[in-house]
């Protein structure tokens, strides 16, 4: 970056996006719209560093980026889809990741976007308290969970409830945004049948 140069706020949103729904729209949003980051980046995991642990078996990468760049379309050109977790061994875990964006980037400043949901597992994760250190974490809040001060709560939709729903070919454009309705309506059995995976 040259002197004088401001660097780009970036959230790095993760997650399985298994698929991307109207919550991850509305927290990508409000990102955006409260000045937080000028950029939101979604970083679909490329295999989930506790599949297998939690039951956590994912659509294809492809596919779930796919979902996810039609989740951008419907809702703001600056929220973009980063295929970055593809690149790098796997699984790659959150702290390896954002070090390769930071490393990459270096005209970005990179944010971590954590939800409250997903706290209680910090301690599991690789080098914690280095990403609270280099990535400055923004929290969100879901409902049913403890809140965490300044959180502002989402909705408690979860992938698992609309993945069911298309097995069942139950309606799930409540759920999703408009284009991700559309591709999920295309691909009635990528979540298989039966018990949920």
């Amino acid at each position: 970056m040259s002197h004088g140069e401001v660097s780009i706020q970036v959230a790095v949103y993760g997650g399985s996006f298994n698929p991307p729904h109207v919550v991850h729209a509305m927290v990508s949003s409000w990102l955006l719209w409260t000045g937080k980051v000028e950029k939101v980046l979604l970083v679909p995991v490329y295999q989930h560093a506790f599949e297998g642990i939690q039951d956590k078996t994912l659509a294809p990468f492809q596919t779930r980026l796919d979902w996810c760049q039609c989740m951008t379309t419907d809702v703001d050109a600056r929220i973009q889809v980063s295929d970055v977790e593809s690149q790098l061994p796997s699984p790659s875990y959150t702290i390896d990741t954002l070090r390769f964006l930071a490393k990459t980037h270096p005209e970005d400043r990179f944010r971590i976007v954590i939800g409250a949901d997903v706290l209680p597992q910090l301690s599991e994760w690789k080098n914690w308290e280095a990403i609270q250190q280099e990535f400055a974490p923004i929290v969100v809040g879901r409902a049913g969970y403890p809140i965490p001060d300044e959180a502002v709560v989402f909705p408690g939709v979860s992938s698992s409830e609309i993945r069911r729903r298309v097995r069942q070919g139950s309606k799930v454009s409540h759920l999703v945004t408009r284009n991700v309705a559309a591709a999920l309506k295309t691909q009635p059995t990528v979540f298989g049948h039966g018990n949920d995976g």
